[in-house]
Order: C-alpha cells, then sequence, then structure tokens
C-alpha cells in the first residue's frame, strides 16, 4: 500500500471517527445531566416515628438536626444540603386519610406526615429543586374506589401546577407506591384534570409492576426487599443492590426509571420496641463508596438503555431519611460528615462533566 493510500485510510478513519464522537455527544447533549432524587418519608415531624429501639439502639442514625425536623429553617437547610451535592428533587410520600371521610386541605396540611412537603413549599431557597408525590397509599392509607381517586386528583392539582413540581416531558410525575390499587377511571379523570388546569396530562408511574391499561406509562420501584419477614439474618450489601439491579427494565411503552437502594436494615421497626414488625434479612455491611458504585451502575444502565428509560434520564433513591428502615443519605450522628451525600455529589459530577 502506498504512502498516499495509507494517508487517506487514516484520514477515513479519523473522519469516521470523529462523526462518531460527534453523534455521540449530540445524543448526550439531547438527553441531557443526570437527574437524581431521593424519597423523603415525612415521619420525624415529632416522635411518631422514634421508637424505643431507635431512640437507644440505633443512635448513630439520628440527624444532625435532630429528631425532629418540622421546622423551616432545617427544610431549607436540607434542601441546602440535598442541591449542593447533586439532587435534583425529593418524592414526597403522601398519605390519604383512610377513614371514609372527604378530603380536605387543612386536615392534610396539620397531617405529620405531610409536614415536610409544606415546609418545603414555603421554604426561601425551594427554587434550588423540584419535588414530586409518591402515593403511599398502603395499609391505612389506601385510596378506596373511583371517587375517592377523583377527589385525590382535585387535591393534587395545586402541587402538580406549582413552578417546582417535577415533569416527565413536561408532565407531572406521580408516583403511585400500590400499583395494584390503582383506579382506571380515576387515573383517566386525574389526566382530563390535568389537561383542563393547562397541562398536557400526568406522567403515572407504577411502583413495581402497574398494567399500562390501567393508566400506567412509567414504572418504577419505592425499594426491593429481599427476605422481607424471612427471620433476622444479616446479609450483605452486594445482594441487596443485585436485588435491585435485576429489576432495571423497561420498554418505550412503559419506560423504567431505575431506583437505587442507601441500604436496608429495619430492626428498629420490628418487635414490641419497635413498631411490631415481623424481623427480617438486614444489610449492615454498606459503604459510601458501594452506594457511589451502583449509582455508577444506574447512570451506566440508562445511558445504555435509552429505548427502557425515559429521556430525562431520572434515577430515584431509597432514601433521603428513611432512617427506622435503614435506607438514608441525610447526614446522621453516625455520619456528620455526610459521606454518603459526598459519594453522590462525586457521582453527579463524573457522569455530568462528561456532558460538558
Amino acid at each position: 500500500m502506498t504512502r498516499h493510500m495509507l494517508t487517506l485510510v487514516s484520514l477515513i478513519v479519523t473522519c469516521a471517527a470523529l462523526a462518531r464522537a460527534s453523534w455521540t455527544a449530540a445524543q448526550e447533549t439531547e438527553r441531557g445531566e443526570v437527574r437524581i432524587g431521593a424519597y423523603y418519608f415525612d415521619g420525624w415531624a415529632g416522635t411518631n416515628h422514634v421508637t424505643k429501639r431507635l431512640a437507644t439502639e440505633f443512635t448513630d442514625r439520628e440527624p444532625i438536626w435532630g429528631w425532629r425536623d418540622d421546622s423551616l429553617a432545617i427544610m431549607e437547610r436540607q434542601i441546602d444540603l440535598a442541591a449542593d451535592h447533586g439532587l435534583s428533587f425529593f418524592a414526597f410520600c403522601w398519605y390519604w386519610h383512610d377513614d371514609g371521610q372527604a378530603i380536605n386541605r387543612q386536615a392534610i396540611a396539620d397531617e405529620p406526615l405531610h409536614r415536610g412537603m409544606e415546609l418545603f413549599l414555603e421554604a426561601r431557597n425551594r427554587d434550588r429543586m423540584e419535588f414530586c408525590l409518591l402515593v403511599a397509599n398502603h395499609r391505612g392509607y389506601e385510596i378506596k374506589g373511583t371517587e375517592a381517586w377523583k377527589q385525590a386528583a382535585d387535591f393534587w392539582m395545586p402541587y402538580l401546577k406549582s413552578p417546582q413540581y417535577l415533569t416527565m416531558d413536561g408532565k407531572p410525575l406521580v408516583i403511585i407506591f400500590n400499583s395494584a390499587g390503582g383506579d382506571r377511571e380515576g387515573f383517566a379523570y386525574l389526566q382530563e384534570a390535568a389537561r383542563k388546569a393547562g397541562l398536557p396530562g400526568v406522567a403515572i408511574a407504577a411502583c413495581g409492576n402497574g398494567l399500562p391499561e390501567l393508566g400506567y406509562r412509567h414504572r418504577t420501584h419505592y425499594n426491593i426487599v429481599p427476605g422481607y419477614t424471612a427471620g433476622a439474618e444479616a446479609h450483605k450489601y452486594a445482594e441487596l443492590t443485585a436485588a435491585h439491579v435485576a429489576e432495571w427494565r423497561g420498554s418505550k411503552e412503559q419506560p423504567y426509571l431505575p431506583e437505587v437502594t442507601a441500604g436496608w436494615d429495619a430492626r428498629p421497626w420490628e418487635g414490641p420496641q419497635g413498631l411490631g414488625k415481623d424481623p427480617g434479612w438486614y444489610f449492615p455491611d454498606r459503604t459510601p463508596e458501594q452506594f457511589a458504585a451502583t449509582l455508577r451502575e444506574a447512570i451506566a444502565w440508562v445511558d445504555g438503555h435509552a429505548d427502557e428509560t425515559d429521556s430525562e434520564r431520572t434515577i430515584l433513591v431509597y432514601a433521603w431519611n428513611e432512617f427506622g428502615e435503614g435506607g438514608y443519605i441525610a447526614p446522621t450522628k453516625g455520619d456528620p460528615e455526610g459521606k454518603y451525600l459526598k459519594a453522590l455529589q462525586s457521582v453527579v459530577k463524573e457522569a455530568n462533566g462528561r456532558r460538558r
């Protein structure tokens, strides 16, 4: 082969490589920066979820601001901590009053389990993050029947119209915890109410499996727990994360938003000095480094499965503050330097730095 032919071949290869790089960069730019949010359990407005076991055997889980978080100053501090370390949004657990009575705004506002979200909306620095609803329609808080779902939809509409509300392809995202409890007609009403309110519709996501024909357009998880009530046994955090990774799968028709767990150790909830939960497996060897590795794996999955997830590279973390269940990244007395937050920050900078 002559020198001129070698030069020509080299030029062709170089041009092809540049074209591939340009195409990849364009794809990455189009998809934007990774968007990571954390579930927020507001069980710490007072002492209603601080069990004896949690207060005496697991003192390292107490947040650096103390067990009570129902003040505007503490919420603003949490927003700054979360935003500074790469969190884009909180997914607040929202609870229906399962008492057969009509829902009303004052009763919901007075519900301690909603105090965090209300404080978030009052916070002076709320524009640093977005938020969405995780409808915790489980035992004691189930939304039963089409009329109840319609009533809930009307109640949610002011939240969905908030400028801070998280959207998926322009539509506000609502995550349903107990997907089997969803209601086709209730979801259809929610979509119509959203359009009447000037929104393009609602992105309804099921935790676990949710039938598209019911109205679920996305899937995700709240958490995945092997051995949930299989008896007290210590297992490796790697087993827990592997159970999550195995569930990362979606489709163009029903994109999946991968959920990454920060841990599971619900011993503070177990037994008579807890919340009466039956003993189950726990995973005590979690580390910030392992958490970071799983986050990287989730980002790699999102980037490698664009046809199975949303276009906005959204990932959910269980959780910001599930201290009783052992899934938390908020700084605590056992982690006053916020090593889990620093791990998150490092991964987010690494992922988004490739897009600048």
